[in-house]
């Protein structure tokens, strides 16, 4: 049995969560914040939160962790949570999906740990720290692809590529079923909604076009119907986001968004390659975005097979496998 460690932040997390869980060949325990997601046929540690740190010092121990906030309930009886469940469950390994708080506890308690490796500048000492304890790093785009982490060569070395991971299997997009052609716009819930008021001007501005916004207020579960219709996707540069929309094979202009570490900015930076069928955009324009949609829209939606062919989560499991899991 292995234990698979859940970050609450946003949805891809949990996604990639299961898509593994349904994968691997025996029970995956889930510890989270997060409540038990249908349809998950192991265990579930549900964990206190950790959160606000308002009245609380030293978050980070000096530099040297994320988030230690002194004297937080919250931070004692999760970390108290998961020590007992390691103890009793005695797994024979850990995903971090990922705190290097989490990353460290199980491994002090001679739990060897498999961390996510997100992009973005992951030099400083805490995820240093963290990803050095680890036996093997996992990260969730091609080899091929330019992702910037900050790694320092000896944990490159560790690092496995496991190519997007989309819980919706790749396939084609659907035939059209209206001359009007479509935008659907694939937001998140780690942080803040769409960019409403540049929708709105946009939608003003592409007669001819109708637009499909996801995401905030108008969370779907299943977008994936709405993406195979899609002659775009408009999305932020969160990882889960661009997997889904390189499953269904849809041309892209992809927004980073402000996250730490520069996540998203260092995940637009790899996109904005042409062997992606991808224009990324520091913002939105107010102007020309009849232009901006048909330059998408030539694009050609199978370039994205290199970077999502349904095969990540296997990936994922064999390493796994390798580090121990089995």
């Amino acid at each position: 049995m292995i234990g698979y460690y859940v970050h609450h932040h946003g949805s891809g997390h949990l996604h990639r969560a299961r898509s593994v869980a349904s994968a691997w060949p025996g029970e995956v325990t889930g510890l989270s914040t997060l409540p038990r997601p249908p349809g998950w046929t192991g265990d579930w540690v549900h964990l206190d939160d950790d959160a606000p740190a308002d009245g609380h010092h030293d978050i980070t121990a000096s530099g040297h962790l994320h988030w230690a906030p002194v004297g937080h309930p919250g931070l004692s009886s999760r970390m108290a949570r998961i020590a007992s469940w390691l103890e009793a469950a005695r797994p024979s390994l850990l995903v971090s999906d990922h705190s290097v708080e989490i990353t460290l506890l199980a491994r002090l308690h001679g739990v060897p740990v498999v961390a996510v490796v997100l992009p973005g500048d992951r030099s400083d000492p805490a995820h240093l720290l963290g990803y050095g304890v680890c036996e093997a790093l996992v990260a969730m785009w091609p080899a091929t692809a330019r992702v910037r982490t900050g790694l320092p060569p000896d944990l490159l070395a560790r690092l496995r590529c496991v190519g997007g991971l989309s819980r919706f299997a790749p396939t084609e997009a659907r035939p059209r079923r209206t001359e009007e052609a479509h935008v659907a716009v694939l937001w998140g819930r780690g942080g803040d909604g769409p960019p409403e008021h540049e929708l709105t001007a946009a939608r003003s501005r592409t007669p001819g076009w109708t637009w499909t916004v996801l995401g905030g207020d108008r969370w779907m579960d299943d977008p994936f119907a709405v993406l195979l219709d899609a002659d775009v996707v408009l999305t932020h540069g969160g990882q889960n986001a661009v997997a889904e929309t390189a499953a269904a094979r849809r041309p892209a202009i992809v927004l980073p968004q402000a996250r730490p570490f520069d996540e998203q900015l260092a995940m637009g930076r790899a996109l904005d390659d042409d062997r992606w069928p991808a224009i990324v955009c520091r913002s939105l324009p107010e102007d020309g975005w009849p232009t901006l949609l048909e330059r998408a829209r030539r694009l050609d939606g199978h370039r994205w097979q290199d970077w999502c062919d349904g095969h990540a989560a296997d990936r994922f499991v064999a390493v796994l496998q390798e580090a121990g899991g089995a």
